[in-house]
């Protein structure tokens, strides 16, 4: 790589991309070269008003976005040229088809949790597999619920505390910004399969967890909630636990008592602390609520699936440049940009 920050560009601007592309922008190390996509609608029209290059995908992309006055600077294929990390946000499956073309051009690049383990070799949660990532030419960073369930347990391992876990997952039904067309109704719809797909994902990070987890589509669209039972390494006070989740900024500890019992409420703090769209990039467990029973430990937390993956792909991108070998010292500037740590401490 050449120049002294590193040139991202983002292929797709939905939900996960227009999130990525922003929170680049805000990172000192990076600059956005610009963001590319199929579609010729608001969000596209939007992202021009305020600046973002944008390039068409497809010859029939560029044409369409033309009809629509958005302002196109070129072709996916300009885009790439002159750009160090590819972060693909593209729909599932999608990315995996875009591998060839990335690697053809000597680019490192990102995939979702869409995408399985296979497509790139290697998964990432950066409290956990920052290390492995550095200098690689790809990596994907997990699901968002894979992405919390790293993240706590991780935290509980660091502790020397983890020996089995068990969590039960319940799944929002949609994004919210499809919940006119897309998601369930009046019914609840179970994972078929046990363990659910989440457990073994989060073993392609850490290969040594011992988690199983269940998971069922719930009629909501705010976020999903998490219960966990932990079987620890020996009995510990639930002070020694809580300190063992203190030490991650991306986990914030938030009370029931503090009238923050319900994902809703989480989302309006998000909102009144300015953030961007209300997202929450933090795992927010309940401490309030947590307990412990000899070795056996009880909590519940929050997943926001909008919002939980974008710190970890800017890690994943300083990991990849390979001009950040410290995982503590990415994280840190990652957790500065995006405001990650404001909620545990209130």
């Amino acid at each position: 790589m050449t120049g002294e920050q590193i040139r991202v560009a983002v292929n797709g601007y939905g939900v996960i991309g227009k999130r990525v592309a922003a929170a680049v922008a805000l990172q000192d190390d990076m600059t956005l070269a610009g963001v590319a996509d199929l579609s010729a609608d608001w969000r596209l029209r939007v992202a021009a008003e305020q600046g973002v290059p944008v390039y068409a995908a497809t010859p029939d992309a560029a044409e369409a976005m033309g009809a629509a006055r958005i302002d196109v600077r070129g072709a996916l294929g300009d885009l790439l040229g002159s750009t160090d990390v590819v972060v693909d946000c593209t729909p599932k499956k999608v990315a995996a088809a875009n591998v060839a073309y990335y690697a053809e051009r000597g680019l490192k690049f990102i995939v979702q949790g869409g995408e399985t383990h296979s497509v790139t070799g290697h998964s990432f949660v950066a409290e956990s597999s920052y290390a492995s990532a550095v200098g690689r030419d790809a990596t994907r960073v997990v699901s968002c619920n894979t992405t919390s369930i790293v993240r706590t347990l991780g935290a509980l391992k660091r502790a020397g505390l983890l020996h089995r876990a068990r969590g039960t997952l319940l799944r929002r039904a949609t994004d919210p910004w499809e919940s006119d067309h897309s998601g369930i109704m009046n019914t609840l719809v179970p994972e078929p399969d046990i363990p659910s797909h989440q457990g073994p994902d989060a073993q392609s990070v850490d290969p040594e967890l011992d988690v199983v987890t269940m998971a069922v589509k719930v009629p909501e669209t705010i976020g999903h909630l998490h219960y966990w039972t932990v079987q620890m390494t020996r009995a510990a006070p639930k002070e020694e636990v809580l300190a063992a989740f203190a030490l991650s900024e991306r986990i914030a500890q938030v009370r029931v008592a503090d009238g923050l019992g319900a994902l809703n409420a989480l989302k309006e703090m998000m909102h009144d602390l300015g953030r961007p769209h209300g997202d929450l990039y933090e795992v927010a467990l309940w401490s309030d609520m947590l307990r412990v029973q000899d070795d056996e430990l009880f909590y519940a937390y929050m997943v926001d699936n909008q919002a939980i993956v974008i710190p970890e792909t800017i890690d994943a991108i300083r990991a990849l440049s390979g001009r950040t070998p410290d995982p503590d010292t990415s994280i840190s500037r990652t957790n500065a940009s995006l405001g990650i740590g404001r909620v545990g401490r209130l």
